[in-house]
Parts: structure tokens; sequence; C-alpha cells
């Protein structure tokens, strides 16, 4: 793979007796002076990967200026990174500086002036210093962001971009558990017709689940959307269990679907305005309740057996409440249920943790023709959002579609199996 001697050394010395998947496909255009996109699941090797790359720069007599520059999202992996270093650096010559938020800067200033070859960093802490002239970018010969995922859904994409730009000639490797247009859209401006290594460690099968499908979608209004869309259907989603993250997001959706004409309730409400229920088993004997709406903080246990449809508007944080709810217990009896996931970009990484923990991939959707998208709306848009909302003839989140019957709608493009459990439902319901 074309590593330095001492490097080869260090590595058998601490352990690595022969490279990983992900070594066996990257170093080799990593060393060549690549630009590369690697995707891959926690704990593939990522970060022992571009450790390798980054030590593999440094002779023996490096100059303490910055060749290297890592970015993490957080403190906590900046300590880690450096830890990860120093087991596998016997170069004692290469300097290693942290940069991250802590009460004042000049610490770190001064770190940097002492000398620093390889820089670990969270992308705003980087850019502070570099603009205070502490970091010198030009010389940089390498660039790795980390966890790339995580700090587009931190909103660093900027000092991601400003730092890549200074660097006049440097190489860029982009780690992250997913690719999506966020991603996409932040690395654009400096990736040179990078290789795109992935790296696929689902497994086989470890449950029996419920027939999925996974709706990819690009914000929280077009959601709103979708669901408002499906509800409309009321021969076939006749019993349907929402899941949210937030109280405030069942508020919302209940009102959203009460004034659609929905039957709607709350499990466990906290306002006694809004139609609530105590439990699952009251639901599911109610009949003219036709969409119960539970928050995932949840802590009951839920017995959702024998239920038409779940739908996760949002993914609960631990993806072992997920897995649960998809465990078909009764492997020997005909599954009724299907469990339907709205995702967008920034939910990706959850969804490829539960791919992997459950060894099954999560089929994707085709969206409704008749879907309305809704725009990303950013925070200096406040004028422009109260001129759209005078407008009364604009589409407004929940109100996408035009009414119609029932028995016209569609099966929005689910895979066979699903769509013959649909079927079977509309006609026997």
């Amino acid at each position: 793979m074309k590593l330095k001697k001492g490097l080869v050394l260090s590595l058998t010395q601490s352990g690595y007796l022969a490279p990983k998947e992900i070594q066996q496909k990257t170093l080799a255009r990593i060393i060549a002076g690549q630009d590369v996109i690697v995707v891959g699941p926690e704990g593939c090797g990522k970060t022992t990967t571009y450790i390798m790359a980054a030590l593999n720069k440094f002779g023996h007599a490096p100059d303490g200026v910055p060749r290297v520059l890592i970015l993490v999202p957080n403190k906590e992996s900046v300590e880690a990174v450096i830890e990860q270093i120093n087991l596998l650096n016997k170069n004692n010559l290469i300097s290693i500086v942290g940069l991250y938020a802590m009460p004042g800067i000049e610490a770190q200033m001064d770190a940097m002036a002492d000398g620093a070859d390889i820089v670990v960093a969270t992308p705003d802490r980087a850019r502070a210093i570099y603009l205070k002239l502490g970091l010198n970018t030009n010389k940089i010969e390498l660039l790795v962001v980390d966890d790339a995922e995580l700090i587009v859904k931190q909103g660093l994409q900027l000092p991601v971009v400003e730092l890549a730009n200074s660097i006049n000639k440097g190489q860029h490797l982009i780690f992250t558990e997913v690719i999506h247009d966020r991603l996409n859209k932040m690395i654009a401006p400096f990736m040179k017709q990078p290789s795109i290594v992935e790296i696929e460690e689902i497994g086989e099968p470890k449950f029996e689940t419920h027939p999925q499908v996974l709706y990819l979608l690009p914000n929280f209004g077009t959601k709103v959307n979708l669901l408002n869309l499906f509800m409309q259907d009321e021969e076939l989603f006749t019993k349907v269990v929402l899941f949210v993250n937030t109280r405030p997001t069942a508020e919302k959706l209940y009102k959203s679907l009460a004034t659609r004409k929905n039957t709607v309730a709350l499990l466990n409400s906290w306002f006694f305005e809004l139609d609530g229920l105590t439990s699952v088993e009251e639901f599911k004997n109610k009949a003219e309740t036709r969409i119960l709406i539970v928050v995932n903080e949840a802590e009951q246990k839920l017995d959702l057996d024998d239920l038409p449809f779940l739908i996760h508007f949002e993914l609960p944080v631990e993806k072992e409440t997920y897995i649960d709810r998809m465990i078909h217990h009764w492997p020997d009896k005909e599954d009724e249920t299907v469990a339907i996931t709205f995702a967008t970009d920034l939910e990706l990484t959850a969804v490829k943790k539960i791919e992997q923990a459950t060894g099954e991939r999560i089929p994707v959707g085709e969206l409704p023709e008749d879907l309305i998208i809704e725009k990303e709306h950013k925070a200096g848009d406040a004028a422009e959002k109260k001129a759209t909302k005078a407008k009364s003839d604009e589409p407004v989140v929940g109100a996408a579609f035009h009414e119609k019957k029932a028995g016209n709608s569609k099966t929005y493009n689910y895979r066979a199996g699903i769509k013959a459990k649909m079927s079977k439902k509309r006609n026997h319901s």
C-alpha cells in the first residue's frame, strides 16, 4: 500500500496486522494524491484509514508548520482522533494540536505558534483561529473532513468551505456514514473529480420484520404534505399509529390532520382540548378514531400487533426503539402491518444505523406525482415568508393537494409485495 516502513512497523506494534476492506480500497488512491469520498458505517475503520494517510506524509524532521488539517464535529471527536494518532505515531517529532471551543482562544493560539504539524479541529474554531492569522494553511497538503454528515447537521458547512478554499494545492478526503444533497453541496466547491468508495456492512437479516418503505423528503413541510396526502385515502389507511419525537410536532400534526376531517387522537394527551387515548389497545377498539399520534419519548411498552400501518414521521433517538416496533413477533401468522418511514437528508445516518443493526436494507418508495415539495426556508427569510402567507392562492403546508375520492387514490409505487397487501386491505375493509 506504499506506506513508509516506520509507519508499517508502528501499525504492527499497535496490533494492526492486516488491512481492513476500507484500507484496501482507499489507501492506494489517497497516497496517489486523489480526492476521495469514503462512505461507510461506524466501526469500519474510517478514522484509522485517514490517520495512516496523514502520518505517511511525514519524514523524519517535520518543520512545525501544518501539513495536515483534520476537521471533526466536536471536542470529543478532536480528543479521540488525537488519542488514536498518538497510538499509531512513533515519530515523536510530529507535533499535534487540537482546536475546539473553550473559554478564551489565547492558549490555542500559543500552541499553534509553538508549532503544529497536524491540526485536529472543529470547523468553527479552526476558522476563528485562521481569521486571527493563527492557522497557516499555505503548506497544508491534506484536508480531512471526518463525520461530514454530522458537520452538515450542525450547520458548519461555511467554515469547512472557507478553510478548504484557503488551501492552495491540497488533497481533500471526506469520510461520512451517508452521502446526500446537503453534503454534496458543501463539498462541491473544493472536491476535484473525487473517487467515491462505499463500504457495505449490512450483513445477514437478524430479525423478521414488518414490510417497510422509506420515503426520502427534503424537509418538514414536505413530510406534512405527504402525510396528509396518504391520510386522504380513508379506505386504505384505516388505522394508523403515527410516531413523532416531540410534543410540539405532535400538536402541529394533530391540528393539520384534524382540519382535513381526519379522526385523530394523541396517546396520553397533555391538553384537555386535544382528544386523547390512554393506550394503543383503546385505539384498536375505538372504531371512529383512525389516527393515533405517539410521541417517541413515551416510555411505555406499546402493543402494535395487528395494526395496518405504522408511520414514523420522525425517527426515534434510539435505534432500538424503532427496531422493537418493526419486529414481527408472530412469524407463523400472516403479517398485516406495513411500516412507513419519512426521512430527510439529516436523518439518513439514523436510517443507516438501523439497517446495519437489523441486517436489512429498507426499500425506498417513489414519491407521489401530486405531492407538493415545500421550499427550504432560511433564517433570514421572515419578510418573504410573510408575503407568501398573505397570498391566499399559494400552497400551504398540509393543503398541498386537491380533494379526490379515496377510490381514485394512488398506490404510491410501492414494491409488489406491499402493493398486494394494500390491495387486499382495500378489498376486504
